[in-house]
């Protein structure tokens, strides 16, 4: 397996730590040990998060196609336009964003804080539009590349989560190669890793990441989306896509994507009770600040999980911490009393 030949411009700090969560651990009945991956805290750009390692691929092509303005869209509260924001700020290039109303949420200061004004705050262009959720190519984001264009500017499209972008799966190999490194420092070895999925990259870059040492099927990606079918169909894309950019050498099978569907509801972006209690449980247990929208999902899937006996005693798992706790802010009259 061969990443090495892509180009990276480095966003992040470097490899993120790997955290062991004592308290979670005993309060989930101690038979499982669980872990932290920390790429919530992997930059010093806005609050970092999953979406630099993926643009960290990404950037090499957008300097090198001549862009003067990163295109990107999202959600409302999203942290991959954040990034995209943050990122442009640093290169010194201009940054068009389309935020859409993927969220059924009325919280009376949702568009007003979190990811989206840090977003403003660095002096991209976001534009609020009135469209329901898709992790697909959507349309006001072409008409967003075409306003860039019609105003004399160079656009570089990146898409939802970077994820069907060319290169969006490659950090993700990265961080499986990474963990492998931080596994030997530390002398043990992690039987599961858990993680959020929405648009896809992230958990494909992994499934092919660790398909080089057969634990693909170790990846156990908890769907937030609600869409679970597109979902898994996108994963699958992806992962041939940079399977054979990264010369895996064998097509990586079914079996070995595995996406867990049961805790998504009600909506994207919308939490359910359950969630909310994993949210105040990784605060109150490690203070480990999660979101509604992704990793609160991605934790009480891993909490229902634990407890309903799936992982092995003696099990180390690593729950991989993509970031987002902007968003808490657009949610404040839920967690107005903690």
């Amino acid at each position: 397996m061969n990443l090495q030949k892509f180009e990276r411009y480095p966003l992040t700090f470097g490899p993120t730590p790997i955290e062991h969560l004592p308290r979670m651990t005993e309060a989930l009945g101690g038979k499982v040990e669980i872990y932290a991956k920390r790429d919530d805290c992997n930059s010093g750009l806005a609050m970092g998060g999953n979406k630099l390692r993926k643009l960290e691929y990404i950037v090499p092509d957008a300097i090198a196609s001549n862009a003067d303005t990163l295109v990107s869209i999202g959600g409302v509260q999203s942290n991959h336009t954040r990034m995209v924001a943050a990122v442009a700020a640093k290169l010194g290039m201009k940054c068009r964003l389309v935020q859409e109303s993927w969220v059924p949420h009325e919280d009376a200061v949702y568009d007003r804080v979190g990811n989206i004004l840090m977003t403003r705050l660095m002096g991209a262009d976001s534009r609020l539009v009135d469209e329901g959720f898709d992790i697909g190519i959507r349309q006001s984001w072409e008409d967003a590349m075409q306003d860039v264009r019609d105003a004399g500017g160079k656009p570089y499209g990146i898409p939802a989560g970077a994820s069907v972008h060319k290169f969006g799966g490659l950090g993700y190999v990265g961080f499986a190669e990474e963990v492998r490194a931080q596994e030997a420092e530390m002398g043990i070895k992690f039987d599961y890793i858990v993680v959020c999925v929405v648009t896809g990259s992230t958990q494909a870059g992994m499934i092919v990441g660790f398909a080089a040492d057969d634990r693909a099927d170790r990846v156990i990606g908890i769907d937030a989306s609600a869409t679970p079918v597109q979902t898994r169909e996108q994963v699958r894309e992806i992962v041939d896509n940079t399977a054979e950019l990264v010369e895996l050498g064998r097509t990586v099978r079914d079996d070995e994507i595995v996406i867990l569907e049961d805790y998504a509801y009600p909506a994207y972006g919308v939490p359910s009770a359950e969630t909310n209690d994993a949210i105040r449980f990784a605060a109150q247990t490690e203070a480990m600040i999660t979101d509604p929208v992704y990793e609160g999902k991605s934790m009480q899937g891993m909490m229902d999980l634990v407890k309903k006996g799936y992982f092995p005693e003696g099990s180390k798992v690593l729950y991989a911490h993509l970031g987002g706790a902007p968003a808490l802010n657009g949610y404040s009259y839920t967690y107005r009393n903690g």
